[in-house]
């Protein structure tokens, strides 16, 4: 499963917040199998999150947005994937249901906005926070606050799947420009894939979905480097 992530915010891009929510879900989406291909960063404008959501769902099986929900003026999230769909956003009788039978709210305790998702849309509830996301098509809409965006994910992983890959890590005592050659015959002899990570040494991350071809592609490996004193 080929999965792009969307990350909604001009507080990201200049920097006033780390995106750790994107960092989060390539590692969720990883360890279930799915293929993360595209991380992109879009400002809290709907022309722009339109646009990217438009251009990633048609090359990936599965677009994940996150932030910009809510009721506040630059909350521009679900009008954006509501327009790369070609659907209205309009109040969902669902969310209202759900917040009103939950927390207790009237609905005119909601500030307007609150329950607004695509029309056609799949409401995703909030259980860490208020403002519901949803899925529509291939687009899972998201909350930018890390506690709420968890939880929500959470209640839709297992529809995100594939092979899952294992993980072998080797460390090399030595400069990862010495390592090129090597790294090529490990490539040429194993079906495996190879990240490398330099620092004070040289991780080198192995993965396959073939545990034993792993195994000895490893320790192949591990023979053939410096070891990290």
């Amino acid at each position: 499963m080929r999965v792009a992530l969307v990350t909604v915010g001009d507080e990201l891009l200049v920097g006033d917040t780390v995106n750790t929510n994107a960092a989060w879900l390539g590692e969720r989406l990883t360890e279930r199998g799915a293929s993360v291909e595209r991380v992109a960063v879009v400002p809290d404008r709907e022309t722009d999150i339109a646009r990217v959501v438009n251009e990633l769902r048609a090359e990936h099986d599965a677009v994940v947005v996150t932030g910009g929900l809510g009721p506040t003026h630059d909350d521009r999230t679900m009008a954006g994937v509501a327009a790369a769909v070609g659907v209205p956003v309009e109040e969902h009788e669902e969310a209202v249901a759900w917040l009103t039978d939950r927390d207790g709210y009237a609905r005119g305790d909601l500030a307007d906005g609150t329950t607004n998702l695509p029309r056609g849309s799949r409401l995703l509830p909030n259980e860490a926070g208020v403002a519901p996301g949803c899925v529509i098509e291939s687009v899972y809409v998201l909350p930018g606050v890390p506690e709420e965006m968890r939880a929500m994910f959470e209640s839709v992983a297992d529809e995100f799947t594939g092979e899952r890959r294992h993980v072998r890590v080797v460390e090399a005592g030595e400069p990862e420009s010495a390592l090129v050659d090597r790294l090529a015959d490990l490539r040429e002899k194993f079906d495996v894939t190879v990240g490398s990570y330099p620092g004070d040494y040289v991780r080198l991350k192995l993965q396959s979905t073939d545990e034993d071809e792993l195994a000895r592609a490893a320790a192949w490996l591990h023979e053939r480097v410096e070891p990290t004193e």
